[in-house]
């Protein structure tokens, strides 16, 4: 459940890792700050990660209970951020979230459910240690920017799939799996929107207020971060709208392929009538019918008969009803 628990200095250097009974002497230090990743960590872990930062008790029963909606929330001198995350698991995307706290010298992620670990922003982190000695604040940016920049690709995913879904809707056959796999490309990305939407609100605050949490020398850096989230959203919102057009599309090409079925089996329903129709004629019991006493009248309504389709046939064939 502990993935990681550093301190690092002042001036952005890593110290040996520390355990999590050991945070509270580190914070007594004037000159570190704490960095903790935990996943899925139980209600004992959390309790205890509470005591050694003084966590407020609300913040540590929504990090504990997850499903939550993304949101900032402000406890005394710190923050509770949560953020939803979404990662690709066995060819389907699942979504999971990310809790956040925030403090002068602690940061903390806690993860729930699909979201790839935050061991690359951390490394990218210790590799420019100028911009880390910012503290905790620097590390928030660099978490929550790896969060954003992962949904990017998700959303080329979405495209590439929507290409291959438009194939499928002018491949001239109805194919269920189709409008099936549309609906639920829609219903992810509905879902994509709801996690990325309300990034923008947060890191709005993260720019503007908080200076006892955020320096202004990191709030570039979020603004950075608000960018790229506005990008995914235009991108799921172009998409969104996409994905209409095609459900649309798909509809109406079923219904023009239904059509042209109808159109056909009235067509061939016609050709059929005809020689039905004369045959009953011929079937009345009716002594004075035309031709009745001739010798080659049998073979005078044969020929009849298939003249009249043959010149109907030919009629429907250049209406492309047959």
């Amino acid at each position: 459940m502990v993935v990681n628990c550093v301190a690092y200095t002042v001036d952005g250097r890593r110290l040996p890792d520390i355990t999590i009974e050991q945070i509270s002497d580190v914070l007594q230090m004037n000159d570190t700050f704490v960095w903790v990743g935990l996943h899925e960590p139980d209600e004992a872990l959390l309790t205890k990660l509470q005591e050694e930062f003084c966590l407020h008790d609300l913040a540590i029963e929504d990090a504990h209970h997850a499903h939550q909606r993304p949101k900032i929330e402000v406890y005394g001198d710190s923050l509770f951020i949560a953020m939803h995350t979404a990662q690709f698991v066995a060819g389907k995307i699942e979504f999971g979230e990310t809790h956040i706290f925030l403090g002068p010298r602690y940061l903390v992620t806690v993860r729930h459910g699909a979201s790839l670990s935050y061991a690359p922003a951390r490394g990218r982190c210790e590799k420019e240690p100028d911009l880390l000695s910012h503290g905790p604040s620097y590390g928030l940016y660099a978490v929550m920017d790896f969060i954003v920049d992962n949904f990017m690709p998700i959303v080329r995913e979405f495209e590439s799939e929507l290409a291959e879904l438009e194939t499928d809707i002018f491949d001239g056959s109805y194919k269920r799996e189709t409008i099936e796999r549309l609906y639920d490309l829609k219903k992810q990305l509905v879902t994509l929107r709801l996690a990325v939407s309300p990034i923008q609100d947060i890191t709005n605050q993260l720019v503007r207020f908080h200076p006892m949490l955020i320096r202004d020398d990191v709030r570039p850096y979020f603004r950075d971060v608000f960018d790229h989230s506005m990008r995914v959203k235009e991108a799921s919102d172009t998409m969104s709208e996409m994905l209409t057009a095609a459900m649309s599309v798909n509809l109406a090409m079923v219904t023009v392929h239904q059509g042209e079925v109808v159109k056909r089996l009235a067509g061939w329903a016609g050709l059929l009538g005809i020689p039905t129709l004369m045959a009953s004629w011929y079937g009345m019991n009716f002594k004075h019918m035309p031709e009745l006493p001739g010798e080659l009248s049998y073979f005078v309504f044969i020929g009849v008969t298939l003249a009249v389709v043959g010149v109907t046939y030919t009629i429907l064939r250049k209406a492309k009803w047959v």
